[in-house]
Order: C-alpha cells, then structure tokens, then sequence
C-alpha cells in the first residue's frame, strides 16, 4: 500500500507525484498524475507537472498534449506556453518554438524563464545579439538568478567579447562558490585575453574541486603551450587525448599547438 493507502484523492496523488518529482523519478510521479486525472480530468497541476515529468523523460509530443490542454483551460498560463516551446525546440520545430515563446512572454511579460530559453535558441540560430538583448530582459526581471547570466558569458564568448564575458563568469562564481562551471569559463576567457598564468591558477582550481576533467586538462594544456612550458603542456595534453580522441582534432587545429608541429612527441601524441 503506497503513502496515501491508496488513495484516489487527486490532491493526495499530487502532492505524492510531486514528491517523486522532487527526487527525480518523473517515470513513477506521470503514473501518480494520470490516477489524479482520472477523478479530476482538468485539475491544471496535475496537468503542467504531468508535462514537465515528460519532458524529462524526452516524450515531447505528450508533454504537448499537457501543456495544450492546460493552455485550453487558462489561455495566460506563461509557463506551459514556455514549456511546450521547449518541447518543441527539442523536437527541432525552432520556428514554432519561437512563437510559443513569444506567446509565454505575451502571457506575462514578467516571466524571465520565457526570455531566458528565447535566448538560448536564439543563440544556437547564431543571433547572438538578439539572444543578447532576451538573456538581459531576464537578468532584469531576476537579477538573483544565475543562469542568464551564465548564459550571457557564454555568448559574449562566442562573440569575441572577452572581457564582459570575463566579468558575467566572475560575477556568477562570486554568487555561487559552487558553479565550477563559471569557474571553468572564468580561466578560458582569462586565457582568451592572453592572461595564462591567471587562467592557470583558476584552471587548478577547477581541477582540485571537480577531479580531472579532461575539457580543464586541454584548457590548462594550451596555457601551458602559450607560456611555452612545452614539456609540462605536452605531458597535459598526452593526459586529455588518453581520453578523448576528439581533442587530437582540437590539438591539430589549435594555432597555441602550431608550434608544436614539428615535435616528434607533439606528433606521437596527436597522430
């Protein structure tokens, strides 16, 4: 007999299903979400959380389903327009993904969740700016909130913008001690901007709180190389190729490893 001794009571199996939700066990929580709708077919929470269970588990067009029909209930419901855009991103429909967004934003122009994922689309269309300009409206509405501006570093990066993407990555880390991810981003843009001995530092950093990551091995690899400690960089290097063959690719068209092209070890490693 479960938690609620079986009961039928949609409160009761939501509130259970929200439990699993929280420890992430979307599968078991859906099951709990259409026992609750069977007795109570337009309750909109067990609906949207049903939705969001299935866009965990990557069944897009049912998390659809779910969000449609909330969105039938309450045409103002920002977030099932957000999260039935993200579906359909996911799915490669962008373009209807887009207008989905538009619509969450439409529904509460508050909503920084809908402004934060319009950016991050716009950023994989390669529309920088305009992705730019979505990930600050979000970082306005919630300036608490880390990931827009984790998000905005990543595209300034992309853009060649260094030194503001070097100042969102500081920024998020000093809010959050936890976000090796900023930290990580912190050292590749201090190596960006020529500045390898500090990316050095941050990278070791990295390296003792999150183990030997093979992306911070490379990274720390190619500041190595730029202060042309050649034996220290080439032993990096060795370490990351051991376990990824991809960063041979990354090494040979490196231009900090060009200087490299002639060594019989560089080559040994890379070939």
């Amino acid at each position: 007999m479960g938690l609620f001794g079986g009961s039928k009571d949609p409160e009761a199996l939501i509130y259970q299903a929200m439990t699993l939700m929280d420890s992430r066990q979307p599968k078991a929580a859906i099951s709990l979400f259409k026992k609750a709708l069977k007795n109570d077919p337009k309750n909109v929470t067990a609906l949207y959380n049903q939705g969001l269970a299935l866009n965990q588990l990557k069944k897009y067009q049912d998390a659809i389903s779910c969000f449609d029909q909330v969105i039938e209930i309450n045409p103002k419901d920002a977030p099932s327009y957000n999260n039935r855009a993200i579906a359909m991103a996911e799915t490669g429909n962008a373009d209807d993904a887009m207008s989905y967004y538009n619509k969450a934003i439409k529904a509460d122009p508050k909503y920084a969740a809908a402004y934060y994922n319009k950016g991050v689309l716009l950023d994989r269309q390669l529309k920088h700016e305009e992705a730019l300009n979505c990930l600050e409206e979000a970082i306005r509405i919630e300036p608490t909130k880390t990931n827009p501006l984790f998000y905005k570093g990543i595209v300034l990066g992309k853009m060649q913008k260094h030194e503001r993407a070097l100042n969102c990555f500081e920024n998020v880390y000093r809010a959050n001690r936890n976000h090796l991810d900023a930290l990580f981003h912190t050292g590749v843009e201090l190596a960006q901007l020529n500045k390898h001995e500090k990316a050095i530092v941050v990278f070791d950093k990295v390296l003792v709180k999150f183990g030997r990551n093979i992306n911070v091995v490379y990274a720390k690899a190619r500041s190595k190389a730029a202060l042309n400690e050649i034996e220290e960089s080439l032993s990096l290097l060795k370490e990351a190729v051991k376990h990824s063959k991809t960063i041979k690719t990354w090494a040979l068209e490196d231009e900090l490893f060009g200087r490299f092209i002639d060594d019989p070890e560089f080559e040994s490693i890379v070939r």
